[in-house]
């Protein structure tokens, strides 16, 4: 990467990394509001969770480090914040680019971040643990990755940067006990009956990280980049059908008004077909034709959810239901109305625009 690059994906990289500890350690009160709710002891996957979630925020934050060094003496240090792990990446970037840095929260990493948290507070064990583990198997390659490109493109020595050397460096670096210690929840907390569905959520969860990765590190300035395209999920209602599409974090999706969408409250997202994929339950989905019988409705068997389909106007590619997608990941909605009542008019008009 080039210096200019990297002097845009830096201050990302910082908002990241200062607001992560928070994340993490925030996320336990939507856990612990859920007994509350319902009245009863904090179940065993909580506090397996919340345990590994403290020690990892207590580290971020300098605390295990200063202990190791000085034992409990040292307690009354943790009021210093510079020890905290973004502020020693601050340090970093601020000398290599000879200015001070602040954190860009661009809308690209306000997104991320909102998806990462709604992923490590969720009340389900098995979701809460395929993102815990993901980001920190993730963030042991992504550290190193980006300490070798900071290194290459500076040309400076690699142990004079100290957030990296402590968390993937020296003889005995962070990042190894962080992903052994949130590897060993899935023997915890995931049944053998459920490997096939954390296998499925820990990919979802990888995935976020590693698209946002990609999106800070391609994007020109964060003033672009809500034009970059990232991957939205989705399922039916019961969740046997799930898929994946590629849009704009902003979605521009389109209300119809004929028969069939007036009754379903069907909400258009169209996009071509290489941007579109089943990720399981297409053996679950049943076709519907009428009229024209160009467009084919696809439903769930199980639910009667209809969370995508083949369109009459764009038949090589897919309408995608954006009722049924994670929010999580999309930034803004803005809706177009097309009269379907009168589709051929409509059409024509629509395709002039």
């Amino acid at each position: 990467m080039s210096k200019e690059q990297l002097a845009t994906l830096l201050p990302e990289y910082f908002a990241m990394s200062q607001a992560f500890p928070y994340l993490q350690s925030g996320s336990q009160s939507d856990l612990i509001f859920e007994a509350m709710h319902r009245n009863r002891s904090v179940p065993k996957d909580v506090e397996l969770t919340s345990v590994v979630a403290n020690f990892i925020c207590w580290d971020e934050t300098g605390g295990h480090g200063r202990v190791l060094k000085g034992g409990n003496a040292a307690l009354p240090d943790i009021l210093d914040t510079d020890s905290f792990h973004a502020n020693l990446f601050r340090r970093d970037a601020s000398r290599l680019l000879g200015r001070p840095i602040q954190p860009s929260y661009s809308s690209t990493t306000r997104r991320y971040l909102r998806a990462l948290y709604h992923g490590l507070s969720s009340t389900d064990a098995i979701v809460r643990c395929a993102y815990m583990v993901a980001f920190e198997l993730h963030a042991a390659e992504m550290i190193h990755a980006l300490w070798g490109s900071v290194v290459k493109t500076f040309d400076v020595r690699s142990d004079d940067l100290e957030y990296f050397r402590i968390h993937v460096g020296g003889e005995d670096p962070a990042e190894k006990y962080h992903g052994e210690m949130t590897s060993r929840l899935i023997s915890e907390l995931v049944p053998i009956d459920a490997y096939s569905r954390f296998s499925d959520e820990y990919d979802r969860a990888y995935r976020l990280n590693l698209e946002w990765c990609r999106n800070v590190a391609r994007s020109g300035s964060p003033a672009g980049d809500d034009r970059l395209e990232i991957e939205h999920y989705g399922r039916c209602h019961c969740g046997s059908v799930k898929f994946c599409v590629r849009a704009p974090q902003d979605v521009a999706a389109v209300s119809c008004n004929c028969s069939i969408c007036d009754m379903s409250g069907f909400l258009h997202l169209l996009v071509p077909g290489d941007k579109f994929r089943i990720e399981c339950g297409e053996e679950f989905l049943t076709t519907y034709k009428f009229n024209s019988n160009i467009a084919h409705h696809t439903f769930c068997r199980i639910c009667g959810v209809k969370p995508f389909y083949r369109p009459r106007s764009n038949p090589a590619g897919f309408s995608v239901n954006v009722r049924c997608l994670d929010k999580t990941t999309i930034e803004s909605i803005t809706v177009d109305e097309f009269d379907g009542e009168n589709w051929e008019q409509a059409i024509r008009s629509w395709q002039i625009q």
